[in-house]
């Protein structure tokens, strides 16, 4: 049986539409994160060191618990004072019996009142829409904290720092509605209004969170638009528990080594077919061959969904088709009855389900079967992953052009000859 961190939680009605909201403040009176009440506001700022270590994650003399003693307490302390839509740590959670260990949830709770979805499920890239919902509209108080690199190399935490407008900075905030213990949002450069894409920044700041966290039960986790993300505003989610997830326990198959050491490999005897990335000489090597796979997905108009695990040394690509088969109608009705859908904490195996029928009833057989409709076919994951791969080879071949014209240009010397060659299903053969 799971055993979670109880906390004391008194639920308000704090969480309005912004028609409902009154009384008298400065600015627009919700002490938002907008030009209208950021003047002169402060929130606390942890500085994290820019490490080039993807298997270092030890916290051995660091002055400063991330996880526990920010992250987590400055959660509870929302908790405490009532910003939440509802107490997630009151509800029902077990593993159910089975040979891949998924875990299942009563959430009634997030079904009834999370934020309905504002835009087209049918488009990955789509513009960020300012009119509509966006994480600037939230309270001051919801944000824990700041999340930045640190000028020095070194940990650094300041309780009342400013807040630099001209130099957008990335935060972490609660998750109003959320999933588990501890469930928060990193959103990259807040300010600056980015819509939900993956770019090289914003996923090298996920896997440095994951990596501060220092904790193989916290995961960092992102949909793409059309694999059920509900906001466009760039953000990812995390949250801590204390179960190891069917996705990590997986078998796998090595499939392919991109540059910086980084291998891929290919989930094996799991319902949701997708690629998981290791090693790399650098955390920032292994964010940069993920996020030229996102990328590359995102280009193709293909949803998706990525879990960042192990404290940012593994990270699983999923891409998906749920929402599609949803459109076409080729979901049963038993599966839509559920209401369920299939996000990154879901294909990870950790079920969030509404109905408490759902959740009595949970078997490994009904999950599995849920998942298998998320996955793409054998031959359409194949032929995205020779995408993926001719993508980012090609890419890599540009990129190692470039450079070598730069190092050309320094030495006035252009008369080398040399061929790039970047392993995969794929591959691109340059000579200069």
């Amino acid at each position: 049986m799971l055993r979670i961190k109880r906390v004391p939680t008194i639920l308000s009605n704090y969480q309005k539409e912004e028609a409902e909201e009154g009384g008298v403040a400065r600015g627009c009176g919700r002490n938002c994160l907008r030009k209208c009440c950021l003047p002169g506001s402060k929130l606390p700022l942890y500085a994290f060191p820019k490490t080039d270590k993807v298997e270092s994650c030890g916290k051995n003399g660091i002055p400063f618990a991330f996880l526990d003693s920010l992250l987590l307490g400055e959660w509870e302390d929302r908790m405490e004072r009532g910003l939440f839509r509802y107490d997630v740590t009151a509800c029902e959670t077990k593993v159910i019996p089975g040979e891949h260990g998924f875990i299942a949830q009563l959430n009634e709770g997030r079904h009834l009142k999370k934020r309905p979805t504002e835009f087209q499920v049918d488009k990955v890239l789509q513009a960020f829409d300012e009119n509509k919902f966006n994480f600037t509209k939230v309270g001051q108080e919801e944000v824990l904290f700041q999340f930045e690199p640190s000028e020095d190399g070194e940990v650094r935490f300041y309780p009342n720092a400013p807040i630099d407008v001209d130099n957008s900075p990335s935060v972490v905030a609660i998750n109003v509605s959320p999933i588990e213990y501890g469930h928060v949002l990193l959103i990259p450069r807040i300010l600056e209004h980015l819509p939900q894409k993956i770019d090289y920044e914003s996923l090298l700041l996920a896997l440095h969170m994951a990596h501060e966290a220092g904790s193989p039960y916290f995961r960092v986790g992102y949909n793409s638009l059309g694999a059920f993300a509900t906001i466009n505003h760039l953000h990812f989610q995390a949250y801590y528990l204390a179960v190891p997830f069917p996705i990590e326990k997986a078998a796998t198959k090595k499939i392919t080594d991109f540059n910086g050491g980084v291998e891929v490999y290919e989930l094996l005897n799991y319902p949701v077919r997708g690629l998981v990335f290791e090693g790399g000489n650098s955390l920032k090597d292994l964010s940069n061959s993920v996020a030229d796979t996102c990328i590359c997905l995102q280009d193709h108009n293909i949803p998706y969904n990525v879990l960042i695990s192990e404290s940012g040394k593994r990270v699983f690509v999923i891409p998906q088709c749920y929402a599609e088969k949803q459109a076409l109608g080729e979901v049963s009705a038993e599966l839509l009855d559920t209401q369920v859908n299939p996000a990154v904490w879901e294909i990870s195996g950790h079920m969030v389900l509404k109905r408490k029928e759902d959740y009595e009833g949970a078997s490994e057989e009904k999950a599995w079967r849920l998942l298998a409709e998320v996955s793409l076919s054998e031959a359409r994951f194949q032929e995205v992953t020779a995408i993926i791969f001719e993508t980012v080879s090609c890419a890599a071949v540009e990129k190692m052009l470039e450079e070598d014209k730069q190092d050309a240009d320094e030495v006035g010397n252009n008369n080398g000859l040399r061929a790039g060659i970047v392993s995969g299903k794929q591959e691109c053969l340059v000579q200069h």
